[in-house]
């Protein structure tokens, strides 16, 4: 792959619309992956001088903090937090919500090695619009549709006022939609166009990443809510409809207007294509897989023993004891640091099968009260979602039974998914397939030396090869879906590489669990780290889109 860090000048620049950012836990404006991805991608641009500009939204009472009580619940609390850190651009611009002009004061960072972060204000919750801008993902359709206002038309109009020039707008997830409708409006206004005309023109400029791989999971509204809210920014319900159909589907409408879209894996741009290929006029689909900033995920000291090829296991026995160190601190557990731990830290939901590994307790309950396996597991749900807290409570269940060898963090957040990819051992994934687009939590830990274990979905067949540099359930050598209950075929292949290659390999083979290590490293290092995925959007679709800009004759993919 070309250096595109020396020609930077010359490259299209662009707006990156996000609803969410994960950047550092001082900003607490993410929810999960989605906000990893967008926070790694700023950073990546920052590494490697490219002219990229984000687009997003100043919660300020977090998307949720969330704790467990004496009966095993999570709930949750809303803190208002301290953003003294960011920068006030003294700019301000306003958008329509149901009729009332809601002014958006715009901030600024750059603090944690970013590219330019620019953030969207309704004010403090509690005045007269700050609810807008107080939770991430809170109530219902009409919030979310607010939000998605001042997503995409508070960020065109505040990249207006702040005199960024922009070639190329890039949407991370259906969220962002709505800038393309204030897209339209200004060259409809501007140049007296038609919509038809309009809609060409704003294709030329827009990008499309797609996330969910259900086509159920996808948002949808009703036309009357639009109306009354603005959302339809001037546009008629015929000229909206040839967009998101109707019901109004923000992601078909993402592909209709967009010159090119991608899944965020080879796996998921496959799903993609063929859960949308009965939209008519939608951009092609192609696949660009995740990564993972390296220097914000990978500990100095991994990678300082994985450069000099000498003392890897020292290092890495030094983040596992700071981790135990860390949930003795927390919880009162003392976990074992000489044994096996295998962690699994990510958004509670029922397709990531968190409690997979519980099922068959005849199985599981010996390997833990003999000390040979430790398990650590955190994770949010969504404060609405009560199938994602049971999970969490079941979770919270294993960590009272099974006392100092089962233990679940509570209020998950970035600094401890850091402690977690770098300290454990194993890292499980055991996802329904083909529901985990992407998934970015096991490239963490596999650049701090831990060994995926993991059901093949996502990225994982792009890189995590069986008895190499992790295993695959897939590999176990069992009847195939067709004939087997999922679960039951993924926990047999579970417990079979547990008790036959994962342990005996920990406890009998150091040098081959190390020489694994190093596999994990080099792998995701070389193939997975965000440098290499913003490089792909530059060389296969904002290049190509903004050529085509140039060249109206020639703007197809």
């Amino acid at each position: 792959m070309k250096d595109i860090k020396n020609n930077a000048n010359n490259l299209p620049r662009v707006a990156y619309f996000c609803m969410e950012y994960c950047l550092h836990e001082k900003l607490p404006i993410y929810a999960g992956g989605l906000g990893v991805l967008a926070g790694d991608y700023l950073k990546a641009a920052h590494d490697l001088n490219l002219p990229v500009t984000g687009i997003g939204i100043l919660w300020r009472q977090d998307y949720t903090e969330q704790y467990i009580d004496a009966e095993g619940n999570p709930y949750d609390i809303y803190p208002s937090y301290n953003y003294e850190f960011l920068n006030d651009t003294g700019v301000t611009v306003t958008v329509t919500v149901g009729g009332d002009e809601v002014e958006l004061k715009i901030w600024h960072t750059d603090h944690f090695g970013n590219a330019p972060l620019y953030l969207l204000d309704a004010g403090k919750p509690g005045k007269k619009h700050g609810n807008f801008t107080a939770r991430l993902y809170s109530g219902g359709s009409t919030d979310r549709i607010t939000q998605e206002i001042i997503l995409g038309i508070g960020g065109i109009r505040a990249l207006r006022a702040l005199n960024i020039d922009v070639d190329l707008y890039h949407f991370n997830e259906g969220h962002a939609f709505l800038a393309g409708l204030e897209l339209i409006r200004e060259k409809m206004e501007q140049m007296n166009c038609s919509f038809e005309e309009a809609w060409e023109m704003t294709r030329r400029q827009v990008v499309f990443t797609t996330h969910t791989p259900v086509e159920a999971g996808n948002e949808k509204h009703n036309y009357d809510l639009l109306f009354n809210l603005g959302a339809n920014n001037t546009l008629s319900y015929e000229q909206l409809v040839k967009l998101g159909g109707d019901p109004f589907n923000m992601t078909a409408a993402a592909l209709r207007i967009s010159f090119i879209s991608n899944g965020v894996s080879k796996m998921h741009g496959q799903t993609a294509k063929k859960m949308w290929k009965d939209i008519d006029n939608r951009s092609p689909i192609i696949s660009i897989t995740n990564g993972v900033h390296i220097n914000t995920w990978q500990a100095p000291e991994i990678k300082e023993a994985y450069n000099q090829e000498n003392g890897l296991w020292e290092a890495h026995m030094k983040l596992k004891k700071e981790l135990i160190d860390f949930v003795y601190q927390r919880t009162g557990a003392r976990m074992n640091p000489e044994a096996l731990l295998v962690g699994f830290a990510r958004r509670a939901a029922a397709y990531k099968r968190s409690d997979l590994i519980f099922r068959n307790t005849a199985v599981i309950a010996p390997l833990i009260e003999e000390g040979k396996l430790q398990l650590l597991f955190s994770g949010k749900a969504h404060p609405d979602d009560d199938i994602g807290k049971s999970i969490i409570k079941e979770l919270v269940q294993m960590d009272r039974y099974f006392k100092d060898s089962v233990v679940f963090l509570e209020n998950y957040n970035m600094k401890i998914a850091r402690l977690i990819v770098r300290g454990c051992d194993i890292w499980l994934n055991n996802p329904c397939r083909p529901l985990e687009a992407s998934g970015t939590s096991g490239m963490k830990a596999a650049l701090n030396g831990a060994l995926n274990l993991s059901v093949l979905d996502g990225w994982v067949g792009e890189g995590v090869k069986h008895g190499i540099c992790g295993w695959l359930l897939d590999e176990y050598p069992h009847i195939s879906l067709e004939h087997a209950d999922e679960d039951e075929r993924d926990l047999t292949a579970l417990y079979h590489i547990l008790l036959n290659e994962a342990i005996p390999t920990y406890y009998q083979n150091r040098p081959k669990w190390i020489e694994m290590m190093r596999a994990s490293i080099k792998m995701s290092s070389e193939n997975f780290s965000s440098n290499r995925m913003i490089k792909e959007y530059y060389e296969k679709m904002y290049q190509k889109a903004v050529n085509s800009a140039r060249n109206p004759k020639k703007a197809h993919y």
